[in-house]
């Protein structure tokens, strides 16, 4: 069998700067997606987990551990059914907020609910492959792609956040949370503009906005909010789709504007506000 991959490389050369994705026909005649790196080419499934596999007979090592999780939560339901002291609900805030040490020691064995460091990593591990994946679906603008991949990472922070047993594990992945937010609603925005949608695009820059917004507020870093990146990312794109809203948009964007102060969402009614200056009307005071 020959092995040497130096003429597919050659046919396909690395270009120093730029994401080179294309989608070619597997011997399953089913599709694939290449991207050529630097050191060779890497190759996954457009659908399912990128390299194919199917850990423990599921989609997914998160179908996986989300399954085993959700198993879990009914045996603990069970088990308080049939006792007579009181159990603790699964999905008590409280219970999910326990230390790491308590995680540790409180639930433990096969039916545990809780993550292993070496479950964690495999997630990892996994997140990783999806990311390639996104990231190769945004450059072939398969936005919808991008959408589903970018929320089941999403997931995997939710999980290790709520289910990890160390310390470390429950936060290894959170600072990726601003980006894949932003990706997505990017994602989102960029798939209405395909179907030449610019208000529903402007309404997910909007919403990714907010959502960015809360994210700060929650983690205690309000003020992170006016400095990210990945804040600054969607507002240039939303300045870029303001100018082509028809002036029909107006009395709507007035009504969302009354919406925003009636729920105190002041950063989203500063947006709005501007948005309805750029098209020449007045705002409500």
């Amino acid at each position: 069998m020959k092995r040497d991959l130096t003429e597919l490389l050659d046919e396909w050369p690395y270009e120093p700067g730029q994401i080179a994705v294309r989608v070619i026909e597997g011997i399953d005649g089913q599709p694939r997606i290449q991207v050529r790196l630097d050191l060779g080419i890497l190759q996954m499934n457009t659908d399912g987990r990128p390299d194919g596999k199917r850990p423990h007979g599921f989609d997914s090592l998160l179908d996986y551990f989300e399954s085993k999780i959700d198993q879990s939560n009914l045996d603990s339901l069970d088990l308080a059914d049939a006792s007579d002291t009181p159990d603790h609900d699964p999905n008590d805030e409280v219970f999910l907020e326990k230390t790491p040490f308590d995680r540790q020691h409180e639930v433990s064995g096969p039916n545990s609910r809780f993550l292993t460091p070496d479950d964690c990593r495999s997630l990892r591990e996994e997140a990783q492959q999806y990311y390639h994946r996104y990231i190769a679906m945004l450059v072939l603008e398969d936005y919808e792609a991008v959408v589903r991949d970018t929320s089941r990472n999403m997931r995997v922070l939710d999980i290790f956040r709520d289910h990890a047993i160390t310390a470390e594990d429950m936060h290894a992945m959170e600072s990726h949370r601003p980006y894949i937010m932003m990706m997505r609603a990017r994602s989102l925005a960029s798939q209405a503009l395909k179907s030449e949608e610019n208000k529903a695009a402007v309404l997910a820059i909007d919403e990714g906005l907010d959502a960015l917004k809360k994210y700060y507020e929650m983690v205690g870093h309000p003020e992170l909010f006016d400095e990210s990146g990945e804040v600054a990312m969607l507002r240039d794109m939303r300045d870029t789709l303001i100018p082509k809203l028809p002036v029909s948009q107006r009395a709507e964007l007035r009504q969302r504007l009354d919406a925003a102060i009636a729920a105190e969402n002041f950063e989203l009614a500063a947006i709005l506000r501007d948005e309805i200056r750029m098209l020449g009307g007045r705002p409500h005071k």
